[in-house]
């Protein structure tokens, strides 16, 4: 059946775009702007040639209306913040110096001056730069960048809309500045943010801003009715301007529940919901609502989080649905497209079988404009791409791929026993210190070293064919000897490999299980200038051999001091994956535990007393709505287990977490059993080490007392004082003393004076606490 064109013409768009470009050319000019190799005027020249690729990639894909503002040199959530003039006191003297340099200084820091708290954002593997306000906070207005953006797009000839973080959300992210007495709410400075937004709104519209969206994803989070109240009254205010362009407010990740009524009511021109299937209650509460009569509603119903192809008729019936419920309706993505690689079409080393499942940004734009026109001018007017797209879906549900018997036989006969190991922690634990003979606070890091341009010329010329086999595995020895020499001469108790022959913590497991799909140019955007290709988990997952034994028993024989086995574990992976989408994922996660599983068993045959399996996203794939979370924490928890369930109870089972805010889950790390847990604490001054000692936490914890996420070298004294801090909450007999996070992407020299440094302060404490001081 031939379905019934819109009765207006179905405009398309998308929210942001990836911005590090296809060769990751951002990366490159930032980081040799910081390195003194690129000047100021040449980033700044690269920039305006991504943005003006990104755009004309849009456009020649059909996309009507292009967004502006969402590029960024680090962080969009900074660049907020410089927008409303939120710089934090300690940063303004270089911001006003230079802006550039400053803005670099808030996002990581200088020898003198800590940047800001980094962590995730929302649900993603995306971070953001958490803004610091105060009771004294003045917002100013400065448009600048938003404004040479969007001129720059309408003068190649763009329609184009400015996309902005709202002004709740942008409080809802922020937290009290150092120093402001406990109990501050950073929503509480909205009356005197909303005239800024106001000022912002005027001067883009002078620039000839037709549109401009307001993203406020905070509001699919479970909010009170404060909050609430807040929205209403922030959007009836900026609704009210009489100088304004038209305002889209924008939401995805999850539904939006209570605040979808609130926005619906509020005197702005549009909404862009998320239509995906975690927000497909948004089509029944936006018709329970109302609807939207006289305004424009965005349908976000391409998926912008995963590289899958669309379903194409099952959109076009929501899409189909929609048309009822607003004056218009527009076709995009359910969110940015930030979160997905740029071009499926370059992976030519993946199977043209399963290449023809995927979509990253640059198919998902063709995707959007495709269901777009099918809406307007009906199906008949896509029959080609409707019947590839059947076609497509068709060979992935008969893929061999998809369904292992083997797999499913083994994951099927998994028992609640498997997911337990039968000692309890304090017998574990017992066992572990008679085994390995640790001082008290004991030191280790949390796995990976430097990364050298040494390592990876030697990663190329192996793909390139330049060096043999034999000749890379040399160079990873030696590596590995260097890194061990330096930990044993500095005094760490619990040593690591340093991890110099893994490209990336889930890409290295990736490649090695079946089910997996690796990219060559699929790069996603972490954090400011750390770029990674996830994996993609396609199929059924099991693990052929040995993954990581070679090298940490290589590692092992060079010293008498323990060496940690250091996997990822089954949550990570499929975070920071792109997962399959056709059952559920907690079966996926189970298939991921048993591989881990079966290498445990295997380090531990080869004489590794210690295993550190990591899940710094357990947190950060927590459902952002409370009613959400207890069935994902219940399979999370679980794989976990399962795959640690085995160990022998001589065996220290570690895990890390990192860059995230923990305390609503202390309950799931505790269920997690592990013997030994390593967090993110030196940014937050150990806020997850009172929050474990308020839920009277067990086991052993390392906080870390080292931001790797900035350059600068914190002095044994700066350790120390946290480490004291740490020891407020949690016991000498239990408490660790490590890093925040894998020491990757640093540089040898920071690193080792860092460690030094730790080392040192660790030896410190140990010393008062022999004597009795404090």
């Amino acid at each position: 059946m031939t379905a019934k064109p819109a009765a207006a013409t179905a405009r398309s768009t998308v929210y942001g775009y990836p911005r590090q470009g296809q060769n990751r050319e951002l990366k490159k000019a930032v980081e040799g702007y910081w390195r003194g190799r690129v000047t100021a005027a040449a980033l700044r020249e690269t920039a305006t040639a991504l943005r003006r690729t990104n755009w004309r990639q849009l456009a020649d894909a059909g996309i009507d209306e292009v967004p502006t503002g969402d590029f960024s040199y680090y962080d969009h959530v900074l660049d907020t913040s410089v927008m409303v003039g939120a710089v934090p006191a300690r940063h303004r003297e270089a911001f006003s110096a230079d802006a550039l340099d400053g803005y670099f200084a808030m996002a990581r820091g200088t020898e003198d001056v800590a940047p800001l708290e980094m962590t995730k954002w929302f649900d993603t593997n995306y971070h953001y730069l958490v803004p610091e306000l105060g009771p004294d906070t003045r917002f100013t207005a400065d448009a600048t960048k938003q404004v040479a953006e969007l001129e720059e797009a309408l003068a190649l000839g763009h329609t184009a809309r400015p996309v902005l973080v709202g002004p709740v959300t942008y409080l809802l992210l922020a937290k009290p500045a150092p120093g402001v007495a406990a109990g501050f709410e950073p929503l509480t400075l909205l009356d005197r943010l909303l005239p800024v937004y106001a000022e912002i709104l005027a001067d883009l519209r002078a620039a000839g801003a037709a549109w401009v969206q307001l993203d406020e994803p905070a509001l699919v989070q479970d909010r009170t009715p404060a909050e609430l109240n807040a929205t209403a009254r922030a959007y009836r205010d900026l609704g009210g301007l009489s100088e304004r362009p038209k305002l889209l407010v924008a939401s995805y990740f999850d539904r939006l529940g209570d605040a979808l009524p609130v926005l619906a009511k509020a005197p702005v021109d549009g909404l862009a919901l998320d239509f995906t299937e975690r927000a497909a209650a948004n089509l029944d509460d936006l018709a329970a609502a109302g609807g939207l009569p006289g305004k424009r509603l965005v349908a976000g119903v391409v998926n912008g989080r995963n590289i899958w192809i669309d379903r194409h008729e099952k959109s076009l019936a929501t899409l189909g649905t929609l048309l009822g419920l607003a004056d218009r309706v527009d076709v995009s993505a359910s969110c940015s497209l930030l979160h997905v690689p740029l071009d499926a079409e370059v992976e030519r080393e993946i199977d043209p079988g399963i290449a023809r499942w995927l979509s990253f940004a640059r198919q998902k734009a063709r995707e959007i404009v495709t269901l777009a026109r099918g809406l307007s001018e009906g199906t008949g007017a896509i029959a080609a791409e409707l019947a590839a797209n059947r076609a497509a879906l068709a060979s992935r549900a008969e893929s061999a791929l998809t369904s292992d018997p083997a797999v499913r036989a083994r994951t099927a006969s998994v028992t609640a026993a498997d997911g337990r190991r039968p000692e309890s922690y304090v017998q574990r634990a017992a066992a572990q210190r008679a085994r390995l003979g640790l001082p008290l606070l004991p030191t280790t890091t949390i796995g990976s070293f430097p990364q050298t341009a040494g390592l990876r010329t030697a990663r190329a010329d192996l793909r390139a064919g330049r060096i043999d086999t034999a000749g890379y595995e040399e160079r990873i020895k030696d590596e590995i000897r260097e890194v061990v020499a330096f930990q044993e001469k500095a005094g760490i108790d619990v040593l690591v490999h340093g991890e110099p022959e893994r490209n990336d913590m889930v890409q290295y497991f990736a490649e090695q299980l079946t089910g997996c799909v690796a990219t060559r140019h699929g790069w996603v955007q972490s954090y400011g200038t750390r770029c990674v290709r996830p994996p993609i988990l396609a199929g059924d997952i099991s693990r052929p051999q040995p993954m990581t034994v070679r090298w940490t028993s290589y590692a092992q024989s060079l010293t008498g001091r323990p060496v940690k086995g250091m996997l990822t574990g089954p949550v990570t992976m499929l975070a920071w994956s792109f997962v399959r989408d056709d059952q559920p994922p907690g079966d996926t996660a189970r298939q991921v535990a048993l591989a881990l599983r079966d290498e445990v068993t295997d380090l531990e045959a080869a004489g590794i007393a210690v295993v550190q399996v990591d899940e710094p996203a357990l947190r950060e794939t927590l459902p952002l709505r409370t009613a959400d979370r207890a069935r994902y924490l219940a399979w999370a928890t679980e794989s976990f287990r399962l795959s640690t369930g085995g160990a022998r109870p001589g065996t220290q089972i570690h895990t890390h977490m990192c860059y995230a805010e923990f305390g609503d889950i202390v309950d799931a790390i505790d269920d997690l059993d592990a013997d030994v847990i390593s967090l993110e604490a030196a940014r937050s001054h150990m806020q997850i080490a009172r929050e474990l000692a308020a839920h009277a936490y067990p086991r052993e914890a390392g906080p870390g007392v080292y931001d790797i996420h900035s350059p600068r070298v914190p002095s044994a004294g700066e350790a120390a004082a946290l480490l004291r801090t740490g020891l407020e909450a949690i016991p000498a007999e239990r408490l660790w003393v490590n890093p925040d996070c894998g020491l990757k992407t640093r540089g040898w020299a920071e690193t080792r004076a860092s460690l030094e440094n730790l080392v040192a302060a660790a030896r410190e404490i140990r010393s008062e606490l022999s004597s009795g001081g404090s």
